[in-house]
């Protein structure tokens, strides 16, 4: 399985343990001890006690002519890794889901080309999105530094000094000197020590384009979401609507027989109450749907006030005309950013220990330097003229008890993220469980409230019939009436309702992040 954008794969497990797990020792301060030619000077020569432990140490740097650290691969006890974590889904056997494969952009579903062209400009525009793709040139420029660290260096330098003996009158000049120079130095990266930077360094940015792809996702979730609140507010208005038309229709009628003799106040007075009712719900309904219209502004870049004007009269919501496409849980594996994000960090900390290993050994680089130095009455004579070859090593030593706490630092580091991973895992297994669960039971729940809506509107007919008859009295025709407008409510919300579980299974299944 496949992760991240540069290299890299789940693979199996390690054959050994992560090193760095020996008892701590106990010695002295580690000292520095490097040979580095300064620019501008000639390069010293060693004594001989001094070239038998450059030349010591560079036999042990040649010794650990490797990648220090252990090799990148998943632990085969990773959650990844587990059957029930690849297999089908637990509540995806309802038959509102189908096992096809979760199309890259989903809102394609629904047919509406409105929904296409929010998702695309809140895709290109959204603010969330552009500050995590800076995010990702930062740490693809973080990558381009590290990897900068294997290249030949360089240092120029120059400076004069006035040299001028003790017994020198004030009035006599003494002499002038110069240095001008250039120190070269090329890695030779015999531990690894660079290479498992770099590879921390790749990982970590292909975590932080995980994270933005996570927040494609949301951006394409939460967008499709706002405008199905939005037109969702304008179905239920109508619903509303049409309940309130009946009931001010019952309360003319009730009027009436009162005008005639028929009715009583009393029925006047209930009647007006259960139009005062239905009104009241109408400005929490506009209000939820103005904020769902500055959610889709916001979420396209907009100003909230340049919300789309269309979306305030749209009669319905996008609905699916087919069973929702949710794949395996291997697919979800592979498809859900944050999942790719945890793994990455893994193989990022994982190399990290490479990087703490690769201390044990000296650091040996091909250096050298060049220049002129001397009075600057001898500037460009030969005999002023210097320059030193070989290799430039440098270690700390004695080492082992500090790199070791090093390496221990690392490991546990890496545990931390091998434990992540397995928690971001069955996170995002529960949250798509969850999510199809609580689907496919809002659809039972409004299945069953169409057919009460169904019923409840019959009987409020057969009661306006029989009141009108003077078959039946008005108590029995309003509680008809509030039992219609309680099931058209109930399966207005639940309609609301049904198209916002669709959202959280998308967003769940990870999908919308491809390009």
């Amino acid at each position: 399985m496949m992760f991240g954008r540069h290299l890299t794969s789940l693979g199996t497990a390690p054959s050994s343990p992560l090193p760095g797990r020996e008892g701590l020792g106990v010695g002295r301060r580690p000292q520095n001890r490097t040979v580095v030619p300064q620019a501008g000077q000639p390069t010293p020569s060693p004594s001989l006690a001094g070239r038998g432990a450059v030349a010591a140490a560079f036999a042990l740097a040649l010794a650990a002519c490797t990648t220090a650290g252990p090799n990148y691969a998943l632990p085969e006890s990773a959650v990844v890794n587990r059957p029930s974590a690849q297999g089908a889904f637990d509540s995806g056997k309802e038959k509102a889901f189908a096992d096809t494969p979760l199309p890259d952009h989903w809102w394609r579903l629904y047919g509406d080309p409105r929904l296409d062209a929010f998702v695309t400009e809140a895709l290109a525009a959204n603010t969330d999105l552009r500050a995590a793709d800076a995010n990702l040139r930062r740490a693809d420029a973080v990558v381009a530094e590290v990897a900068a660290g294997r290249t030949l260096s360089t240092v120029l330098g120059g400076g004069t000094s006035l040299d001028r003996p003790y017994t020198t009158g004030g009035s006599l000049p003494g002499t002038l000197d110069y240095n001008l120079g250039i120190t070269l130095a090329y890695p030779l990266d015999l531990s690894g020590r660079i290479r498992r930077a770099i590879e921390a360094a790749q990982g970590d940015a292909e975590a932080v384009a995980a994270a933005r792809d996570n927040v494609r996702v949301t951006v394409a979730a939460e967008t499709a979401r706002s405008y199905a609140t939005a037109c969702t507010a304008n179905s239920v208005l109508a619903a509303n609507n049409r309940i309130l038309a009946l009931q001010r229709q019952t309360l003319n009628v009730t009027q009436r027989l009162q005008r005639g003799g028929r009715g009583t106040a009393f029925d006047v007075t209930r009647a007006r109450t259960a139009v005062d009712q239905s009104e009241a719900l109408i400005p929490a309904q506009v209000a939820t749907r103005t904020a769902a219209l500055y959610r889709l502004a916001t979420l396209m870049g907009r100003p909230p006030a340049d919300y789309p004007k269309d979306v305030a009269t749209c009669a319905k919501p996008p609905a699916l005309t087919r069973p929702l496409p949710i794949g395996d849980g291997s697919a979800l594996i592979l498809r859900r950013p944050d999942i790719r994000a945890a793994e990455r960090t893994l193989a990022a900390a994982t190399a990290r220990i490479g990087v703490a290993t690769a201390n044990l050994y000296p650091q040996v680089s091909l250096g050298g330097s060049a220049g002129f130095t001397g009075p600057v009455s001898s500037l460009g004579s030969t005999n002023a003229f210097h320059l030193g070859l070989g290799p430039l090593i440098s270690w700390s030593f004695p080492n082992r008890p500090v790199i070791r706490a090093q390496i221990a630092q690392a490991g546990a580091t890496a545990d931390q993220a091998l434990a992540q991973f397995d928690s971001t895992t069955l996170e995002a297994l529960r949250q798509t469980e969850t999510a199809l669960s609580a689907y496919a039971r809002e659809g039972d729940r409004n299945a069953a409230l169409r057919r009460a809506q169904s019923s409840a509107a019959r009987a409020a007919d057969q009661a306006g019939t029989l009141y009108r008859f003077g078959r039946t009295d008005f108590l029995s025709l309003l509680t008809a009436q509030a039992a219609l407008t309680t099931a058209q409510a109930n399966l207005a919300a639940s309609d609301a309702l049904l198209v916002d579980r669709q959202v959280d299974v998308f967003k769940a299944l990870g999908g919308g992040w491809q390009t």
